[in-house]
């Protein structure tokens, strides 16, 4: 209850203060009082002066908050001078560095002037633009008119403001683990597959390393174990914001709108997307489909692996593929007991519009490049544009030149508003081929048209639409290339293509559908086709609410074979985050399997499913267990099919990353990509949040958050419901703007230690006058003196010196003892040594 008391007469004065300038602004330039006013018995021992105008800050550096027109832009060291021509009676010094931070137009830009040799911006030069510095809640508040500040809005900012990151090492990995045991046969098998990116980041460029591999063992083969490892490909690059474009230089796949993907050894320049705000970017391929029971599934373009990961048996949907990504991909789903499913996915775009007066590009050359990184073909260079000519018209053309291979294009995307977007391109191909010793030319057209839609009066949307047709003798690079090293022989000789992705709503009915549609036919080879449709039913049954009846259905016929299959499922919730669930699925043999299933979510990181059921051939079960952990993420499935195999699977995803400044092991998200390095100043086991579930600080106070999304304003916070009991943070939430590829890092103030009531004498006696401020060996506010010398102060550790302020000036320091006792009686502590 004493320390109660003397903490409550404290916080009563220091409002008494506070209120008394808020409330009497007229007072706020010249007002001068004394010390009695607040009837202390030491009355005289009070230092006021930096209570005497309202906003005035006394000279020096303090680290601030930039808040611009209510939105938080940069934490900077902001320096305030004395200006008598204010009635604050100091003004702040913002640098030009810090003014680039406003992200001020060009034409503002030129017109501002500066002050102290040009050190300091010169308010007056900026019509309309007003701040107030607080350092009650250590923050710069600017008032700009908004005509003068660049696009942004809430998750975006502009280039000025994003952040590079700092140097360092990362190496990211997803593995695959999975045994099978056949209930007969008595020859088991284990396989492991993996795949993942090192790299280093050294200024603004990104040196990276994909690699992968894959391990099988069969306890009844010749081989005991047969092992392939390799480097994918090996890469950098960088981001150039003022041309709002990517540089790469390597081993480089072709993303283009316009021609189909190869790979090759050179550089490429061209606009990014991802740098633009939200509402105008584009979007990310998706790969559905079903598995028959626990699966790998596997997305590769051109023999790499891009993507991997285990599902559960019934309908997937993979949409966290990298935009980035373009072509044709392919995917193999392995199903536990030994089957494959093997199909392509076309990652169609949406038509090729550019906003009015602006330009995209790309531009490249090199040399194409096999997998085991040797180069095998001709140099070429490659170009395209799109030109936004008006508010419904783009144009856009490009080329792909060598000495054996030349292809150009040329098109057109046009916005009919209310009917949609719809795009149109022709691109015309030359060849030369050796057949036989023989050079024969090969010339041909290609014609594409592509349509998206959302009609919205019928809650229907065709989110992609598209038509190819290719004459006999038209070629693409990458068909070109294969050809040529086949000795003149082509494959894959395409004719058609159709696509279609489309979504329809019922919401009167609570339903929703979707398909996705793709033919392909050939020149030279039977046609290939794959449909997937989709569709959810939600309803209700007396006091059972949202339950939902799906069905799945697909179709695929290729070269590797034909497959085809249903999945139908009724799902009810049960209890909290739980549901129960009945499936039925019949595969392409006609093997009919029925299993009830419980899924339940323990926490916010942790979940799992078990079922069981019965098929032709016998009774099933399964399990599923997912769990997100520190410093990786886990998944675990264990199948069983009575008198034919019992099969176990295991994934884990986390990467590490170093830099100077401190590392962690972490979960993994994009491998490769950004992430955020948190500093909680050596406090160990606090709870940092980006998107995701939070991360805990290691021993060294450092944490890894692999959840970063490039150019978005990020905000992280500490997670203060949670903090260990003897923590502090003064300022609980950041922001980090970063660019793709950087290792961002920012640090916490975060202050350990014991809290306790002191008294504080000086070597006379006396005591330091009411409101001294009290600060930590790291320059941190940990306490404020009051009256008698009674301190309230934070983050306190055995044998730690802690600075007595007042008047602008460090005076003294206090010492704590090497034990503490918190026996709820104050702390004499003698302030001594006087700071010079």
């Amino acid at each position: 209850m004493l320390l109660l008391k003397i903490k409550n007469v404290l916080v009563k004065k220091l409002i008494i203060i506070s209120a008394f300038f808020i409330f009497n602004p007229a007072y706020s330039n010249t007002f001068e009082f004394s010390s009695n006013m607040f009837n202390l018995e030491d009355g005289e021992n009070i230092d006021v002066t930096q209570f005497s105008k309202s906003g005035y800050i006394l000279p020096g550096t303090y680290t601030l908050k930039i808040q611009l027109n209510q939105n938080v832009i940069a934490e900077q060291p902001i320096t305030f001078y004395a200006d008598e021509s204010r009635e604050t009676g100091s003004s702040v010094c913002l640098s030009p560095e810090q003014v680039s931070l406003l992200a001020l137009k060009p034409e503002i830009l030129k017109q501002i002037t500066w002050l102290n040799d040009g050190s300091c911006l010169d308010w007056s030069s900026l019509s309309g633009a007003s701040y107030t510095g607080d350092l009650g809640t250590l923050t710069l508040h600017i008032s700009m008119p908004q005509a003068y500040i660049e696009y942004s809005d809430s998750t975006w900012e502009p280039a000025s403001r994003w952040d590079e990151g700092i140097s360092g090492l990362i190496f990211d990995y997803n593995l695959n683990a999975k045994t099978n045991r056949p209930h007969k046969s008595g020859n088991n098998t284990y396989s492991l597959n993996s795949n993942g990116v090192a790299g280093i980041n050294l200024g603004v460029w990104r040196v990276r390393g994909d690699w992968q591999g894959r391990l099988n063992h069969g306890t009844g083969s010749q081989d005991a174990v047969n092992t392939d490892f390799k480097w994918s490909r090996f890469y950098a690059y960088r981001a150039i914001s003022q041309l709002k474009a990517k540089l790469t230089l390597g081993e480089v796949y072709l993303e283009s709108d316009l021609f189909d993907t190869f790979r090759f050894i050179g550089a490429v320049l061209g606009s990014d997307l991802s740098m633009l705000p939200p509402n105008l970017r584009g979007y990310a391929p998706e790969v559905n489909g079903v598995a028959q029971t626990s699966a790998q599934v596997i997305i590769s373009q051109q023999g790499r692996i891009i993507y991997q990961t285990q599902v559960a048996a019934g309908p997937f949907s993979i949409q966290d593929l990298s935009s980035a990504v373009s072509g044709t991909l392919d995917v193999r789903v392995e199903e536990q007991d030994g089957r494959v499913q093997e199909y392509q996915v076309n990652t169609a775009t949406i038509p090729y519009l550019t906003r009015p007066g602006q330009v995209r590009y790309k531009v490249a050359f090199g040399r194409p490049a096999d997998m085991d990184h040797r180069v095998n073909g001709d140099v070429f260079a490659s170009g395209e544009f799109s030109w936004g000519v008006t508010n419904g018209w783009s144009l856009f053309a490009g080329s792909i030149n060598s000495q054996n291979y030349n292809a150009f294009s040329v098109g057109f995307g046009r916005d009919l508003l209310a009917f949609g977007a719809l795009s149109f391109d022709v691109t015309q191909s030359i060849a030369k081929l050796y057949n036989g010793g023989d050079k024969d030319k090969y010339q041909g057209r290609s014609y594409r048209i592509s349509y998206s839609k959302r009609f919205d009066d019928i809650d229907s949307q065709i989110q992609f639409a598209g038509y190819r047709f290719s004459e006999r003798d038209f070629m693409s690079m990458s068909q070109f290339l294969d050809a040529q090293h086949n000795n003149g022989i082509r494959e894959n000789h395409q004719k058609e293509l159709y696509t279609i992705t489309l979504s329809k709503n019922f919401r009167d009915y609570r339903l929703s559908t979707g398909l996705n549609y793709r033919y392909q036919t050939y020149w030279n080879q039977p046609d290939q086709n794959r449909y997937d449709f989709t569709a959810i039913k939600y309803f209700d049954i007396g006091n059972y609410k949202n339950l939902s009846l799906s069905l799945s259905l697909f179709k695929n016929k290729s070269n590797w074979g034909n497959d085809q299959g249903a999945y139908v499922s009724m799902t009810m919730p049960w209890g909290t985050g739980g549901n129960l669930n009945y499936s039925s699925n019949i595969d392409n043999d006609n093997n009919i399997s029925n299993s009830v299933g419980f899924f339940n979510r323990i926490d916010e990181n942790t979940s799992y499913r078990i079922s069981a059921g019965n098929q032709r051939k016998g009774s099933l079960a399964n399990a599923y267990i997912y769990h997100e952990m520190n410093n990786a993420k886990l998944s675990a499935s264990a199948d069983y099919v009575h008198n034919q195999y019992t099969a176990f699977g295991l994934n884990v995803q986390g990467g590490l990353t170093m830099t100077m400044n401190g590392g962690a092991m972490h979960r993994s998200s994009l491998p490769g990509g950004t992430r955020l390095l948190i500093d909680t100043d050596g406090v160990a086991n606090i709870p940092v949040q980006g998107y995701s579930t939070p991360v805990y600080t290691n021993v060294f106070g450092k944490a890894v958050l692999p959840e970063v999304n490039s150019y978005y304003k990020n905000k992280i916070k500490i997670d203060i419901n949670n903090l260990p009991e003897d923590a502090e943070v003064n300022d609980n939430v950041l922001l980090a703007t970063l660019t793709e590829g950087a290792i961002g890092y920012r640090k916490f103030e975060v202050n350990s230690g014991m809290k306790l009531m002191v008294v504080i004498r000086l070597s006379d006696g006396s005591y330091p006058p009411f409101a001294a401020q009290i600060t930590n060996s790291k320059d941190r506010n940990t306490g404020i003196v009051g009256e008698f010398g009674n301190a309230y102060i934070t983050g306190i550790n055995p044998s730690e010196s802690m600075t007595v302020s007042w008047g602008g000036n460090k005076k003294c320091q206090i010492n704590f003892p090497d034990k503490i006792e918190n026996n709820g009686q104050s702390l004499i502590l003698a302030c001594s040594n006087v700071v010079e």
